[in-house]
């Protein structure tokens, strides 16, 4: 192995614990491993999890309130367990060694689900369609499975799409191109397996058996574990940089304890190793920078610092640590921005789903019926359309344009996303507005399903990948871009995080909607037979959010300050 053949500045080894080779591992060479490994997982998650709230109001027999808030909490906690597994990534494991030990518990999760939907004395007792009674026991042990897989994708989510950007390097110009086309790729995968999932899978499970339905996300799991195994030489390990809750920690009890100290005028009298490397393993120097400059003083060294030669870290932080610092503060607006995107996004797998399980799902003059969360199939088509199209033409012309690599700022991208989430509300609530005015006029409060095509849904669900798109493929690349070397997975996961917050706060806004409604003998706006409610004035309320959303976003944005590694092609 020749020396140039050895990447020194980034941190990563082969499999074996080498410093990576270039020329064999890592790019597109390890590309089809990560991608079918996600494309299979997220078929196997979204399989299970598109028609849940209908698995828990018809075979759990659940309220329909009760079923929107089990299926919120549930999809919450998915996106709230990366955090432990990216913690365990970035600290000890490694990504590689986190997925393949979550992916474990994933499966375990999900063969005790389709168990649970089809051994007979395990799976729930119905008496005709619809018709169920689930003992206690039985109920349990569809949520211990459930929340087996909330743990289990806990150590994938944050691991995965980070893990597949490792493998491009920073200090390499064609490398560092190909890595913003591989979050455009990554994301297709995502969308490729929720295709099939809200699909064939979602027929099955109204069709033919929940066992069946559930059966085969659990076969697609072992799958997607069998490509990630079969791309082991391939891959380019990135090295874990031990806890970087303590580093953040000791940044800040330097500062606290220095807070009289004068930040000197001239920044290279600051703190730093002399080495190339910065002093955190598998991680590079940062640039330093101006703003929030109170954390400056952790790197400003005075006599009582050092102890017996060796530097105190809770007393003389480096550079690169103060700076570790700033971007997480720095990305926290961004951050939160995610949260009210998300409570609007998650409306796609639950009320928009009770939406058009009320009205016509006959696909033209058949006896064909499209189950109504395969609706969201229309959302994965056009991701699955448009981001080759974003990524070899809406790119190159707009980098005409703006002169920017992508052609669009990370920011800029997600702005758009944001502000395009405001119509998929409008368009819903104007949709529901029409739907019972023609309930009212005809006295079809007890219809099953009305004589309105379920069709009318699309432009809502068309609206929802336009603003995904834009948001969440530019968060995928914001979060590992911006965020520290040694903190990736653990940012992918508090970005991740977002989708979490914004399920249960969809779930909080459902259940005080349903409390405040409901008084009196009045149905409220969310019973359980939505002829009688008005789940439009809810969706107007979403959208009102997401403008108030979007013009705290812009604000912030504004001010953010990019990061830059030593190292780091523009």
């Amino acid at each position: 192995m020749e020396e140039d053949d050895i990447y020194t500045n980034d941190g990563t080894v082969d499999y074996k614990g080498n410093p990576a080779n270039k020329k064999k591992t890592g790019t597109w060479k390890a590309f089809p491993f990560i991608i079918g490994n996600e494309g299979c997982e997220r078929l196997a998650y979204y399989g299970m999890s598109t028609n849940l709230v209908l698995y828990f109001k018809h075979q759990l027999n659940q309220h329909t309130s009760v079923a929107a808030t089990n299926n919120q909490n549930w999809g919450g906690t998915c996106y709230i367990t990366p955090i432990i597994g990216a913690f365990l990534a970035d600290s000890y494991l490694g990504r590689y060694w986190t997925i393949a030990c979550f992916s474990i518990v994933y499966i375990i999760g999900m063969t005790l689900l389709a168990l649970s939907a089809s051994v007979r004395g395990i799976r729930p007792r119905c008496y005709a369609e619809d018709n169920c009674n689930p003992t206690e026991v039985q109920s349990v042990m569809t949520f211990l499975a459930l929340y087996l897989i909330a743990l289990g994708t806990g150590g994938i989510k944050p691991c995965v799409s980070s893990y597949g950007a490792d493998q491009f390097n920073d200090t390499d110009e064609k490398e560092k191109t190909h890595k913003s086309s591989f979050f455009n790729w990554f994301y297709l995968s995502i969308n490729i397996g929720a295709l099939i999932a809200g699909s064939v899978l979602v027929w099955v499970q109204d069709n033919v058996s929940w066992g069946w339905g559930l059966g085969i996300p659990a076969i697609a799991m072992a799958i997607a574990v069998c490509f990630f195994f079969s791309g082991t030489r391939l891959y380019r390990n990135q090295v874990p940089g031990g806890s970087p809750i303590t580093r953040l920690f000791q940044v800040l009890v330097a500062s606290i304890r220095k807070y009289k100290v004068a930040v000197p005028a001239n920044k290279s009298l600051l703190h730093e190793t002399a080495d190339k490397e910065s002093n955190i393993k598998g991680s590079r120097k940062i640039y330093h920078t101006n703003d929030l400059s109170f954390f400056d003083k952790a790197a400003v060294e005075i006599e009582t610092d050092q102890l017996k030669g060796s530097v105190n870290p809770w007393r003389l932080c480096t550079v690169t640590q103060v700076e570790e610092l700033k971007a997480i503060i720095r990305l926290l607006p961004v951050w939160a921005s995610g949260i009210i995107f998300s409570l609007i996004y998650s409306q796609m797998g639950s009320l928009f789903v009770l939406q058009g399980e009320r009205m016509d799902t006959h696909v033209g003059h058949s006896n064909f019926k499209i189950p109504a969360a395969s609706l969201s199939i229309f959302d994965t088509l056009s991701v699955i359309f448009w981001v080759p199209i974003y990524d070899r033409i809406i790119v190159p012309v707009t980098r005409k344009f703006t002169g920017h690599k992508n052609g669009l700022t990370q920011l800029q991208r997600m702005g758009i996303g944001l502000f395009i989430s405001i119509f998929p509300m409008v368009v819903a609530a104007i949709l529901e507005h029409e739907r019972l005015k023609m309930i009212k006029r005809h006295n079809y409060y007890e219809l099953k399903e009305m004589p309105m095509t379920i069709f009318w849904q699309v432009p809502q669900y068309f609206l929802i990948w336009c603003a995904e798109v834009f948001t969440f493929i530019g968060q995928l690349e914001f979060f590992y871009e911006q965020a520290p070397d040694s903190m990736r997975s653990l940012w992918s996961a508090l970005s991740l995080t977002t989708v979490a917050l914004g399920s249960y706060l969809s779930s909080l806004l459902v259940t005080i909607v349903s409390n405040a409604t409901a008084k009196n003998g009045k149905p409220g706006w969310i019973p359980d037979n939505l002829n009688y409610g008005h789940i439009d004035y809810f969706f107007w309320i979403l959208a009102a959010l997401g403008v108030f959303n979007l013009g705290v976003y812009v604000w912030f944005a504004n001010w953010y300050t990019y990061k830059k590694a030593v190292g780091t092609l523009r």
